[in-house]
């Protein structure tokens, strides 16, 4: 297949494009382990809403420049921290909290390409994604307690992932733990060699795109979402609901009336 670029947007911390209907976000400041500032937050909600808007891009990739994958706050902004009041905390706060919801909550399948440490924020970054590669050399871990902080917005999100336990271990100890032990305890969800890791990736996002429908994988983001927070009665009722939209879809139809035909089908 011939390879074509649809889109494409470089900013200061954070780069856009699209291949082959996968959407690449990456994070350019590798000379400062790729540290998240207020500014690069800013460019990857950006960026992230490009890709949700983006016809052109079904399956998006987070990946990054340098050594690291992303090492967590940059240390100015820390140092910086020691000056804000409250209200500026909180600003500050609400802008990552937001990043982390919209990752989290966006329609497309975003997928964690990381090939060197994720720590801290870096780590919420890559928990966030629905599903995640990396290299066996990969470090994972929340380290705030360690400077007197704390893992507050990540948490929310890691208590849906891996369950009380496993996030205790993480977020109480601060150790950082192998991309094995991550891959263990369902942070992560592939372990591949450096050499291969771009490759898997492509083939994972690939597949995706070629079998499975963009509808139904939006519609399923966001049940997953919305029906932790329910009832077991609420929960039921609003898969039930769900069932018999989806039932009556355009991309539905299509998929049964392939199946029953025996017909191939490539989305």
């Amino acid at each position: 297949m011939t390879e074509t670029i649809n889109t494409a947007s470089t900013k200061e911390y954070v780069s856009y494009h699209v291949k082959d209907r996968i959407g690449y976000i990456t994070l350019t400041r590798p000379e400062k382990r790729n540290a998240l500032n207020f500014d690069m937050v800013t460019e990857l909600k950006q960026a992230f809403v490009a890709a949700e808007d983006d016809e052109a891009c079904k399956v998006i990739v987070l990946r990054a420049e340098g050594k690291v994958f992303c090492s967590g706050a940059d240390l100015e902004f820390l140092q910086r921290l020691q000056e804000y009041d409250y209200h500026d905390n909180l600003v500050d706060s609400t802008h990552l909290m937001q990043l982390f919801r919209l990752i989290y909550t966006l329609k497309k399948v975003v997928i964690a390409q990381i090939h060197g440490h994720a720590i801290a924020g870096g780590c919420g970054l890559a928990a966030l994604c629905d599903f995640s590669f990396a290299v066996p050399e990969a470090r994972f871990g929340y380290t705030e307690v360690k400077i007197g902080f704390i893992p507050a917005i990540v948490k929310v999100f890691l208590l849906r992932k891996i369950g009380e336990a496993k996030a205790r271990q993480l977020l109480l100890t601060g150790d950082l733990v192998s991309a094995e032990e991550a891959k263990a305890i369902g942070l992560i969800n592939y372990v591949v060699s450096a050499g291969e890791l771009e490759e898997q990736v492509n083939a994972f996002a690939q597949k995706l795109c070629k079998e499975n429908s963009r509808q139904a994988m939006e519609v399923t983001k966001e049940m997953i979402a919305r029906v932790q927070e329910m009832s077991l009665e609420d929960g039921l009722q609003y898969a039930a609901e769900m069932n018999a939209v989806a039932r009556g879809s355009e991309d539905c139809q299509k998929g049964i009336a392939s199946f029953l035909n025996k017909e191939s089908l490539s989305w």
